[in-house]
């Protein structure tokens, strides 16, 4: 039980989240955003089942157009062979033997583009739902981009955004799109783990990838507010702030 992500504790841990930020920040748009990452990890776990789940249909294909081609293949050997015997011109063998390999190449080329095919909807599955989070990710940022450290320590101008925020609260809202970050990045290690294919697994670290590196910025912005706020007060701690 502990090899494997959990997409319900996900989700749970997500909904704590969002209790959290409504409580703090009651009216701000990171609210509906941490609602809406709720529920696309609800629809992950079962866009994560539908892709594991075999593709029974595919397969059923698959195996007839094989069975098909074996007694295709069958057939012209019987063929050619009778043919064989009762003419045994030369020049119409080697014609029956180039149209029997070029057969063979065509249901070769089917069985190869079937048998793959399943991996393929799959992978833009998985991929489609990648795409989805890595949009969400920007959103996040979006939010936390004009939190400038500078808020609380510099001068304001006429362009400058409005300034409600507390020190504190400026560190809790960081942090929360940071938590955001970190939960995304787990959403996506989901359809990681529900596959072998390649392709997938490098998106799904590329995602995790940017979430760790956006968040990185986001504590190198926490760590100025903090330093700023501890000019104004000595005898604060600059500690990982608390719920």
């Amino acid at each position: 039980m502990y090899r494997t992500l959990d997409s319900g504790k996900i989700v749970s841990t997500l909904e704590k989240l969002r209790e959290r930020i409504a409580a703090r920040f009651p009216s701000a748009g990171l609210v509906k955003v941490c609602a809406e990452l709720a529920e696309v990890a609800r629809q992950a776990d079962m866009r994560v089942q539908s892709i594991a789940r075999p593709a029974y249909a595919l397969r059923a294909v698959t195996a007839a157009v094989i069975v098909g081609g074996l007694a295709t293949l069958a057939y012209i050997g019987v063929a050619l062979f009778q043919d064989k015997k009762s003419n045994d011109d030369l020049f119409s063998t080697i014609q029956a033997i180039d149209a029997t390999f070029n057969v063979l190449i065509l249901i070769a080329a089917a069985i190869f583009f079937l048998v793959r095919i399943e991996e393929r909807v799959k992978r833009r599955r998985a991929l489609t739902a990648l795409n989805e989070l890595r949009s969400i990710v920007h959103v996040i940022d979006m939010h936390q981009l004009t939190k400038d450290p500078m808020m609380i320590a510099g001068p304001a101008t006429a362009a400058s955004p409005a300034r409600t925020m507390t020190a504190f609260e400026l560190t809790r809202y960081l942090d929360y799109c940071s938590e955001m970050l970190s939960l995304l990045a787990k959403i996506a290690a989901l359809y990681a783990q529900s596959t072998s294919d390649d392709v997938v697994i490098e998106a799904a670290s590329d995602l995790s990838t940017l979430t760790t590196n956006l968040s990185s910025k986001i504590w190198q912005k926490i760590t100025l507010v903090q330093a700023a706020s501890n000019m104004h007060e000595p005898t604060a701690l600059t500690t990982r702030p608390t719920a």
